[in-house]
């Protein structure tokens, strides 16, 4: 385990400057750690990230092409979504899972949990593979179009190394899949 160290931010006063149901920016007036002052804004995010790869006996996968907005361009990426923090995340695996692609796994695997981009966000991602599918009618949010991909393993594994797939959950999912795939773990 690393050893904790003292925070060298000073902080003086703390604005929330926007706040919806899903993130909340606050700005915070700062003494930096070289005790120079500064601007610090932060976006808290309201719920987990949960991503979700869904791998079949035959070791093949699903994906999820959208539209993101932010990005302005479409993406393949995991079924993904948020996830309320008051109930056990796998339950909100389990939901998005369902949603996006219609199937429904009895085993379900945390792999991974990382702060996805922890320089301007306190947003916490968690990972999971889901295994021993079964399969049902989709039924996606009202504001998501997706279209959804069956694809072995090994070929979203290349869309990955390529830099095919920029999506960090689906990245870490992928990766991380993979390695406990050649570790006999999974």
């Amino acid at each position: 385990m690393l050893n904790e160290i003292k925070n060298p931010w000073k902080i003086l006063d703390t604005k929330d400057v926007y706040d919806s149901p899903w993130i909340q920016v606050t700005k915070h007036n700062v003494l930096n750690p070289s005790n120079q002052p500064g601007t610090y804004s932060v976006v808290h995010f309201k719920n987990l990230a949960i991503g979700i790869l869904p791998l079949d006996e035959q070791y093949n996968t699903w994906i999820v092409g959208q539209y993101r907005f932010p990005l302005k361009r479409y993406t393949w990426e995991i079924p993904e979504g948020g996830g309320e923090r008051d109930i056990p995340a796998v339950e909100s695996a389990k939901r998005e899972l369902s949603e996006e692609v219609g199937i429904a796994a009895k085993k379900w695997t945390k792999i991974q949990e990382f702060d996805p981009s922890n320089a301007s966000t306190d947003e916490r991602a968690i990972v999971f593979v889901a295994q021993d599918l079964s399969f049902h009618e989709a039924h996606p949010d009202d504001n998501e179009q997706l279209v959804v991909k069956k694809l072995p393993f090994s070929a979203l594994y290349d869309l990955a190394v390529k830099g095919e797939i920029t999506d960090s959950l689906s990245l870490v999912a992928i990766l991380k899949t993979k390695l406990l795939m050649d570790q006999n773990k999974l």
